[in-house]
C-alpha cells in the first residue's frame, strides 16, 4: 500500500515547497517563504511591499545517500516605518529554519555541531561524506567554537586540579562541577594566581575538592576565602600506603635477617591463616601419635583403631607424606606424588612431558593440572632454594601483602609475613596506625582524628602525620564532606581522550569548547 507524503513535511516549518528535483547525487527542494509579510529588524514595522526576489540555498538533512538542497526564494522588503534608516531589509527565515547569512538549516548545523563535538575535525569529515553532509574539517572545527557556550549556573561545590598539555614540561588547569557532573572551565597554566583570579569571579562557590598540594590550596585560601576546602580522599589513602612503603623500606636490613628462619608466631597471623595455623597443630598431633605407635612396631591395622583413622591415612604417614603448613587442597595427582617426585627429582621439569609420562601409568587427569603442579613446584623451590638462604620479597611486596592482601597472603609468604611482623616491631606499628587511618577515612571518623595524629607523630609515620596537620582542615572536611575531588579525575581522562583525537594539537578554547559543549 503507497502513502502520499506531502512534501511540506520534508523542509523545516515556515516554508511552503514549490517542488522536488530528485538527482543522482543530490535533492533539490524548490522552496519560499510561508509568510507574506515581514518585521524590519531595525524599527519593528510589519511590510508587505516587495522590493525584489533572490535564491538562498541551504544543505538540509540528507535522505537516501543524496544531499538535500533548499533553494528558498526569498524576498527584500520595504520599510514603511516613518524615519526609519534602513529602508530595505531582506526577510528573515527565523530560527528555526536558518540563521541569517547560513548555508545550512538549522538542524543541520546540530548535526554538523554534534559530530565536530564527538570526532573533531578530520574524523568527523570522514564520518560526514559517508553520511552524504557536506561539510569540511575546518568547518566542523569553526562551528564547534562558534557554539561554544560556558555554564552560567552558579556553582556551589567544584574539582580542581592540574592536566597535561605536555607532560613534563607543560600543564594546565581543570575546573569541574561537581554537583552536575561536568567540566565549567580549563585554565592554560596550574599557576596559583590564575586559579585565583577565576575563583574570585565565582563568589558562590562553597566547596573546593582538591589535590594537597599546596598550590590550589593557596589559590583557594586567595580566591575563595568563603569556601570549604576538601582535600582528596584517593591522594590520602595512597599517601599513608606510600609513607608504610617508606617505612619497609628503612626496615630492609632487620627484615632480610629476619626472613632466613621459619618460625611462626600463630598471634600475629590474620583470621585465614590462623585457621590453617590450627588445623596443621591437629595434623601434627595426629603424625606425631602415629609415628610414635610405629617406633613401637604397632601394626598399621592396630594404629587405625587405636586411633581411630583412615587406613589410608596411616599408610600414607607411615610412608612419609609431606606435612605442610599452608597445604593446598588435595588434588587428583594424589596417587602420583611420589612419581611426580622421582621424576622431578630426576631432571624432568616439562609440564607436558610429566603428563605424557603418567598418561602411561593410567593417570586421568588433564594436562593442565599436571602444568599447575609443575609451577607450583618450580616456584616453591626459587623462593627456597636447597642450600641457599630464603629470598626475601621486595618492599613493595612486602608492604602490599602485609596491608591490602593480609587474608590472601599465598602459602608461601604466609610464614614470612608473620615472622618479619614479629622481628621487625616498627612494620607492626606501622601497619596499625595505616590500619586506623584507613578505617577514619572510611567510617567517617573525624573525632578520631586527633588521636590518631598523637600516635603518628611518636611513629615512624611522623612524616605523614606532620602533613596532614600541615593541611588538617582540609583532611577533616575530607572525612566528614560527601564531595571528593574523585569526578574531576574522571574528567581529566575524558579532557586527555579529546586531546589525543586531535592528535595533541588543539588550542585551549576549542578544547574546552569539546569538553563542555559535549557536556
Amino acid at each position: 500500500m503507497c502513502r502520499k507524503t506531502h512534501t511540506a513535511t520534508l523542509t523545516p516549518g515556515g516554508l511552503a515547497v514549490d517542488g522536488v528535483e530528485i538527482g543522482a547525487a543530490k535533492i533539490i527542494v524548490m522552496a519560499r517563504p510561508s509568510t507574506k509579510m515581514a518585521t524590519c529588524p531595525e524599527c519593528g514595522a510589519v511590510s508587505g511591499r516587495i522590493h525584489s526576489r533572490y535564491r538562498r540555498r541551504l544543505i538540509d538533512l540528507p535522505a537516501h545517500g543524496r544531499i538535500v538542497e533548499i533553494n528558498v526564494e526569498t524576498r527584500r522588503f520595504r520599510c514603511v516605518g516613518t524615519g526609519c534608516r534602513r529602508r530595505i531589509f531582506v526577510q528573515r527565515l527565523g530560527d528555526a529554519v536558518a540563521l541569517p547569512s547560513a548555508r545550512r538549516t538549522m538542524r543541520m548545523d546540530g548535526i554538523v555541531h554534534r559530530l565536530g563535538l564527538a570526532l573533531g575535525g578530520r574524523p568527523g569529515h570522514n564520518l560526514a561524506s559517508r553520511l552524504a553532509i557536506p561539510v569540511s574539517k575546518d568547518t566542523l572545527l569553526r562551528t564547534v567554537r562558534r557554539r561554544a557556550a560556558r555554564p552560567r549556573e552558579p556553582l556551589r561545590a567544584v574539582g580542581i586540579d592540574d592536566w597535561a598539555w605536555r607532560k613534563g614540561c607543560q600543564y594546565g588547569t581543570v575546573i569541574c562541577d561537581l554537583e552536575r557532573r561536568r567540566i565549567v572551565a580549563l585554565l592554560p597554566d596550574r599557576a596559583g594566581g590564575t586559579s585565583a583570579a577565576w575563583l574570585r569571579d565565582h563568589p558562590s562557590i562553597e566547596f573546593i575538592a582538591r589535590d594537597r598540594g599546596a598550590s590550589y590550596g593557596d589559590a583557594a585560601s586567595k580566591g575563595a576565602p568563603q569556601a570549604v576546602q576538601i582535600a582528596d580522599r584517593w591522594h590520602l589513602f595512597e599517601n599513608a600506603s606510600a609513607s608504610f612503603l617508606d617505612v619497609v623500606r628503612q626496615n630492609m636490613h632487620a627484615i632480610r635477617k629476619s626472613s632466613a628462619t621459619d618460625d611462626i608466631d600463630p598471634a600475629l597471623l590474620s583470621c585465614a591463616e590462623r585457621k590453617r595455623w590450627e588445623n596443621f597443630q591437629h595434623r601434627k598431633k595426629t603424625v606425631d601419635a602415629v609415628l610414635r605407635l610405629l617406633e613401637q612396631g604397632t601394626p598399621l591395622k592396630q594404629i587405625t583403631r587405636r586411633l581411630n583413622l583412615a587406613r589410608q591415612t596411616v599408610r600414607r604417614i607411615a610412608r612419609g607424606g609431606g606435612l605442610e603448613v599452608f597445604r593446598s587442597r588435595v588434588s587428583i595427582l594424589e596417587p602420583y606424588a611420589e612419581t611426580l617426585d622421582a621424576l622431578w627429582t630426576g631432571g624432568c621439569r616439562n609440564g607436558a612431558e610429566l603428563w605424557r609420562r603418567l598418561r602411561i601409568q593410567g593417570f586421568q587427569g588433564s594436562l593442565r593440572v599436571v602444568a599447575e603442579w609443575a609451577t607450583r613446584r618450580r616456584l616453591d623451590e626459587s623462593s627456597n632454594p636447597a642450600g641457599r638462604v630464603r629470598k626475601t620479597p621486595s618492599a613493595r611486596k612486602i608492604a602490599r601483602l602485609m596491608t591490602i592482601e593480609r587474608d590472601q597472603v599465598p602459602r608461601d609468604q604466609a610464614s614470612i609475613m608473620a615472622k618479619i611482623a614479629h622481628d621487625v616491631p616498627p612494620l607492626l606499628e606501622a601497619r596499625d596506625l595505616v590500619d586506623r587511618f584507613h578505617e577514619i577515612m572510611r567510617q567517617q571518623k573525624a573525632a578520631d582524628l586527633g588521636p590518631w595524629i598523637v600516635a603518628a607523630i611518636a611513629s615512624p609515620l611522623s612524616s605523614f602525620a606532620k602533613g596532614i596537620i600541615a593541611d588538617r582542615d582540609a583532611v577533616q572536611a575530607a572525612i566528614i564532606q560527601p564531595w571528593s575531588n574523585g569526578q574531576t579525575e574522571g574528567q581529566i581522562t575524558k579532557l586527555k581522550l579529546v586531546k589525543r583525537q586531535m592528535y595533541g594539537r588543539a588550542k585551549i578554547d576549542l578544547l574546552e569548547a569539546r569538553v563542555i559543549g559535549a557536556a
